[in-house]
């Protein structure tokens, strides 16, 4: 079976080669740590896991490094507006390095939580400001640069292809400029080094050749994927929204620079849409990993839930569909503990569940495989053995599920025996009655052989 992914660079689904026999380089773009991560975020990182579990699974050996934001992100696209640390810093009371080191941890807290693997490299911006000052000033050096009063600016027309990652309109861009270019030359400049304003202290800010100040936003991923995976490595991941503005103009300092489109292949994960609504922090509500689990959700539930849509598709959050999700994991979990003892693995299913993995990471498709699997007549033992395989790329830990313990209260349990006693009287009047009262406790009472069973309902 041949690995099919979707390069965005190219438009197409297009079979997976490494660039070096038997190894992987993937560089993903981590998040800007002034603020939680919300679920949409995690969307994308699952989808990166689901990605990299399936390189694994198809033998190759993966280095995956991904990327800290921790200085240089402004709150507008246009290069202007505050830095979101020192916005955050504001918002918190906290200093710029204590917010960065704070939502680092609860970011990589929440990917734990989810069973989203480790990078081999976590690069941060700030540790590595001396190789992005090294990158702009070799395209400075190739004539691709000019300085204004508040940065040093990447020149954009001087690259024939730029924008052909999004399939940019540029002269409509440039006409219908509704941002005060200040003075960059075209709308589709970008700052590769802003100058500190003189007024302010910032928290973050370095010496360069050009003025103290600090790195642009695009230039850190350039430079540290550079470093660490080499100039033209195999996949380059991310989140849609990054594929108009900020990986366009990774590709084109790196096409000025080193003369390739930084990656081979270009993947990027689509938006979770709630309410018809993109779900984004600038509205300033926004749903994250805990309040999910203050909603009686595991991580696992949501885990799975992301499973359900493709990754390529948007997907609408209600808590109705987490609530579906929720049961059919439960449900799952349930089967598998119940299978006793694994024998030996069903050949056929797996090969169809890895067929839709290799088919650009199909997952609603696999899991179908996998339900189909839960309800045929292969022995138990077969069924066990085949989800301990598959659950390799799941990530939902099966073999380490365990039944949550129900404490039934002493007046369910007195209710549950007063019933017991009407039934044995023959008064099932009384006994439809008690049985109400425990439903409406949040219980249930099943009638078997040996006795009433309580249970949680």
């Amino acid at each position: 079976m041949t690995l099919q992914l979707f390069d965005t660079y190219e438009r197409k689904v297009r079979t997976f080669e490494p660039l070096k026999s038997g190894e992987v380089g993937i560089y993903a773009c981590g998040p800007t740590v002034y603020n939680f991560a919300h679920i949409g975020n995690l969307r994308t990182y699952l989808f990166e896991d689901l990605l990299k579990r399936v390189l694994i699974g198809n033998g190759y050996r993966v280095n995956h490094v991904v990327n800290i934001t921790d200085v240089g992100h402004l709150t507008s696209d246009a290069d202007t507006g505050e830095d979101k640390m020192e916005l955050g810093s504001k918002r918190t009371g906290m200093t710029a390095w204590e917010l960065a080191t704070f939502y680092t941890e609860a970011f990589q807290k929440d990917l734990e939580r989810l069973n989203v693997r480790s990078p081999d490299i976590w690069c941060k911006a700030t540790d590595h400001i001396q190789e992005q000052i090294d990158f702009v000033s070799d395209l400075e050096s190739k004539g691709f640069t000019y300085c204004t009063s508040d940065g040093v600016y990447f020149d954009s027309r001087k690259l024939n292809n730029y924008g052909y990652l999004a399939r940019l309109d540029i002269d409509g861009l440039q006409a219908g400029a509704r941002v005060n270019q200040g003075e960059r030359r075209f709308v589709t400049d970008f700052a590769l080094w802003k100058f500190s304003p003189e007024d302010e202290q910032r928290q973050m800010e370095w010496d360069s050749p050009w003025g103290k100040g600090f790195p642009g936003w695009h230039i850190e991923c350039s430079a540290m994927s550079a470093k660490y995976l080499g100039d033209f490595f195999d996949i380059h991941c991310g989140g849609e929204d990054h594929i108009p503005i900020h990986h366009t103009n990774e590709i084109a300092q790196t096409e000025a620079s080193r003369g390739s489109r930084l990656a081979n292949f270009w993947m990027h994960g689509y938006f979770l849409q709630m309410d018809n609504a993109k779900m984004a922090k600038s509205s300033g509500e926004f749903l994250t990993l805990d309040v999910l689990i203050e909603r009686g959700f595991t991580p696992f539930d949501y885990r799975y839930f992301c499973f359900t849509a493709h990754y390529r598709s948007q997907m609408s959050f209600s808590w109705k569909s987490l609530e579906a999700a929720q049961t059919a994991l439960s449900r799952l979990y349930e089967a598998f503990a119940s299978w006793g003892q694994a024998g030996d693995a069903s050949e056929e299913y797996l090969a169809r569940f890895h067929e839709f993995l290799n088919d650009d990471l199909n997952m609603p498709r696999a899991l179908a495989v996998i339900w189909e699997l839960v309800r045929s007549d292969e022995p138990d033992e077969v069924k066990k053995a085949t989800l301990l395989v598959c659950d390799e790329v799941l990530g939902l830990d099966l073999a380490d599920w365990e039944p949550e313990e129900v404490i039934v209260p002493d007046e369910v349990l007195r209710l549950a025996e007063d019933r017991e006693g009407a039934r044995q009287a023959k008064d099932w009047a009384k006994a439809d009655a008690l049985r109400d009262e425990i439903s409406s406790l949040g219980f249930a009472v099943e009638d078997t052989r040996e006795g009433p069973v309580v249970t949680k309902s």
